[in-house]
Order: C-alpha cells, then sequence, then structure tokens
C-alpha cells in the first residue's frame, strides 16, 4: 500500500521532466544563426563590417584616385573665344620681333641713340677678341640688303662679297692692335652727321633709298693714348645706322 502511494506520487514528477527539453529546444531555436538583417540607413552610419563587406563585394572601376588630368576639379575650363592660341601666339612673336625685314622709311638715323651705341661697341669687341661674328649685328642687316639692292641674286652678293670682306676687316684690325690688343679700352664713336645724305633708287644699283655717309671713325684707347679706326661708309635702315663697308669699298 505504501508502495503504491509513492509511485503515484512520483508520477507526476516523470510527467514535468520532459518540458525542460522543449523549453531548452525553444530557447536555442530563438539563438540559432540567422543573416543579419540589413541596413536602411546612410551609408555613412552604416557599422564598419557592414561597410567593409559592401566595399569587397562592388565591382571594380579602376582606381579611385582621379588622375590630374581627368577628375572633374582639376580639368582647367575651356579657353574663352578670342583667347590666345598657337596662331595668336605667332602673331604676337611677329609683332615683336626684330623690324628689319620690315620696309624702309626715310626716318633720320642718330648716331647717339643706346641700339647703336650697343652695336659699334659689340663690333669694337669684335675687333680687339679676333671674333668676327660678335660684329655681325652691326653689319647692314640681310633682309634689308634684299630689299635695297637691285642686284641678281642679293643673297650670294652678301655673304660672298660683303660680309666675307667684312669679316676679313675685323681679323686684320685685330693684328694691326699689336700684342696688347685684349688692353683696348672702346670709347666712342665720331659719325659726320652733316656728310650724312639721301641716296635715290638707282643711284648706287639700289632699289630703295637709304641714308649714307662717309668717314666715321671708331675711337679707342690703348697703352694710355687714345687711337681710331676709320669705317669707310655707313647706311641706314629704318632710321639706324649700320656699317656696310669697313675698311675699303670691296
Amino acid at each position: 500500500m505504501d508502495r503504491q502511494l509513492i509511485r503515484r506520487r512520483e508520477r507526476p514528477r516523470l510527467a514535468k521532466r520532459p518540458i525542460w527539453p522543449c523549453l531548452t529546444g525553444l530557447l536555442l531555436s530563438g539563438c540559432s544563426h540567422r543573416e543579419p538583417p540589413s541596413f536602411s540607413g546612410d551609408a555613412a552610419a552604416q557599422p564598419l563590417a557592414a561597410v567593409t563587406e559592401a566595399r569587397a563585394s562592388a565591382p571594380s572601376s579602376g582606381p579611385r584616385v582621379h588622375d590630374a588630368g581627368t577628375s572633374p576639379s582639376l580639368v582647367p575650363p575651356p579657353a574663352p573665344e578670342g583667347g590666345t592660341s598657337a596662331k595668336g601666339a605667332d602673331a604676337t612673336a611677329d609683332a615683336t620681333a626684330d623690324d628689319r625685314d620690315a620696309g624702309q622709311t626715310r626716318d633720320r638715323p642718330s648716331a647717339t641713340s643706346a641700339a647703336f651705341t650697343a652695336r659699334v661697341s659689340a663690333l669694337f669687341d669684335a675687333i680687339r677678341e679676333d671674333a668676327p661674328l660678335k660684329a655681325h649685328p652691326a653689319f647692314f642687316p640681310l633682309p634689308a640688303y634684299e630689299q635695297v639692292k637691285a642686284v641678281t641674286n642679293p643673297g650670294a652678293d652678301y655673304k660672298r662679297r660683303l660680309l666675307a670682306a667684312f669679316d676679313r676687316d675685323i681679323r686684320d684690325l685685330h693684328v694691326q692692335l699689336g700684342a696688347r690688343a685684349e688692353t683696348a679700352r672702346f670709347i666712342a664713336i665720331d659719325v659726320p652727321d652733316e656728310r650724312a645724305r639721301w641716296v635715290e633708287p638707282g643711284e648706287e644699283y639700289n632699289r630703295l633709298g637709304y641714308y649714307r655717309v662717309f668717314g666715321s671713325k671708331l675711337r679707342y684707347e690703348l697703352g694710355g693714348r687714345e687711337r681710331t679706326i676709320p669705317i669707310k661708309s655707313l647706311i641706314s635702315w629704318r632710321g639706324e645706322w649700320y656699317v656696310v663697308h669697313l675698311s675699303g669699298m670691296k
């Protein structure tokens, strides 16, 4: 009798035991692994892991760093209409270039202009140093000679006769300075302006007129004495004097 009562009292306990595994299973099922919920907010506020995963899965479209030549913030704006172009730059260069190949004028040349003084000083340096090329800026320009002279092939006449004679004269004058040539010092040039006259076209095988003067002199100092070098002929181009014959007419 007592054993039957004990068994009846234990049965409810046995019936309650299966409840715990069920509860445990429910709890475990609630904690099972699932995909995290998608983030619907602003990308700037996403968790670091989500942003990293999104970047890793995004298709690559090349480097993200903009090239300096293609970045919208660095590309210069298009040049305005009428701006500087290659053609415009050439036109500017032509406008500021040496005007020796432009047309002749009847402007009377000055023997005291800064440009003429600089050319004459270079001429004397060429004589002192035996360096004819230094004196070429003082010589009558080739583009001007081609316009002025009415001769066959003026360019060849200029180079083979006039310029060649000019270079020889410079070398000869250097020799005349002697062993102390390097100590020679330029003083000035004397141009007898009262003798200058306008040469009309046709007077000297010339198509264009020019001013011409004979008898100019380079003054210099050597060994404590002032000396001179005669210049046979100067002629003008656009209001500036240039040497055309140095030591003689050749």
